[in-house]
């Protein structure tokens, strides 16, 4: 988290802005709350995309199909304005960090772990699949770790980008290359056996820290990897796991598991997933430990709000600088 800086606005809606959490391809992410006390997060669209007519047409769409998705393992869209000069969408916050930060900063994640987060995701994409929509974004970056289980965010919000018409025609691309499936770096349509090659790469990942297709190189290079070559899976043992992860990688969609069958293979008597909400046994203790600070961040700002509307300005200084001398990296 950061602190607003003057470029950033203070109220979007029926939100008051906090912090900003991040910013991507689409625009700026911050932590908001309403005025019943309820934490949420607000994706701020960039200007540019704002004024492509393509775009805007497209992200009316696609919130409109997130608004259907739900969910228990997901971060509901609760509030959105598609037709504002700045539009922007608002879902339900989860307090944990993201799966690339947490195994970057505590490593990968142990054999038990990686098959609950595999289990858990599967039965997300399951629903959304279910409801005739698909992901097409599923990346580290994307999951989400809480002591009750992982969830998986920004479910089709990404695809409006496709729209984005002089975004396209100067090379950019939509997803994350690493991650993509081979259909969808080749530029074909992308159904749900697309998501699964992702959720694939992503269990890849949190198994051995390493990205399958490499990092640090262009996207060129990393979209002919996905197409042309094998995943590095060096790091995975050879076993039940590593099977399974490869089936996900496989080039042909048409011989990848559906999520349903991707659910029985990680989690044959969903025991993994039935202990979920036990508080945080799932992640190895230093993880678990981590994702707890997270919420604590939340009584941070409420007590930050508190001197705020105090009229304290000093207090509320004060309360600022510590919350962030606390904020997890």
């Amino acid at each position: 988290m950061q602190a607003l800086g003057s470029d950033d606005p203070r109220q979007v809606g029926a939100y008051r802005l906090l912090r900003r959490l991040g910013a991507g391809g689409m625009g700026r992410v911050y932590l908001g709350r309403t005025a019943g006390g309820r934490t949420v997060a607000v994706k701020v669209v960039r200007g540019e995309l704002a004024e492509d007519a393509e775009f805007r047409a497209r992200f009316r769409q696609e919130v409109a199909a997130a608004r259907r998705v739900g969910g228990t393992w997901t971060a509901p869209v609760l509030d959105a304005d598609t037709e504002g000069a700045h539009p922007w969408v608002a879902t339900g916050y989860v307090a944990g960090p993201a799966l690339g930060g947490a195994v970057r900063e505590y490593g990968p994640l142990t054999d038990p772990a990686v098959r609950t987060l595999g289990a858990v995701l599967a039965q997300a994409l399951e629903h959304v699949h279910g409801l005739g929509l698909v992901h097409r974004d599923v990346k580290p970056s994307n999951v989400l770790l809480t002591l009750d289980g992982p969830r998986l965010i920004d479910f089709g919000i990404a695809r409006a980008l496709d729209a984005a018409t002089g975004l396209t025609q100067s090379g950019f691309v939509v997803g994350s290359p690493g991650f993509m499936s081979p259909e969808q770096a080749n530029g074909r349509p992308v159904g749900p056996p697309g998501d699964v090659f992702s959720l694939g790469a992503v269990l890849a990942y949190a198994a051995t820290g390493v990205h399958p297709f490499g990092e640090g190189v262009s996207a060129a290079v990393l979209l002919y990897r996905v197409v042309h070559e094998e995943p590095d899976l060096t790091g995975l043992a050879p076993g039940p796991l590593r099977s399974i992860v490869l089936a996900c990688l496989a080039k042909d969609p048409a011989v990848r598991p559906t999520p349903r069958r991707l659910r029985e293979l990680l989690d044959p008597d969903g025991s993994a997933v039935g202990r979920l909400g036990q508080g945080g046994g799932w992640l190895p203790p230093a993880l678990a430990a981590a994702v707890g600070r997270s919420a604590v961040q939340l009584l941070d700002l409420e007590g930050e709000e508190d001197a705020s509307v105090g009229g304290a300005a000093g207090g509320a200084g004060a309360g600022g600088g510590a919350a962030a001398e606390r904020t997890p990296t």
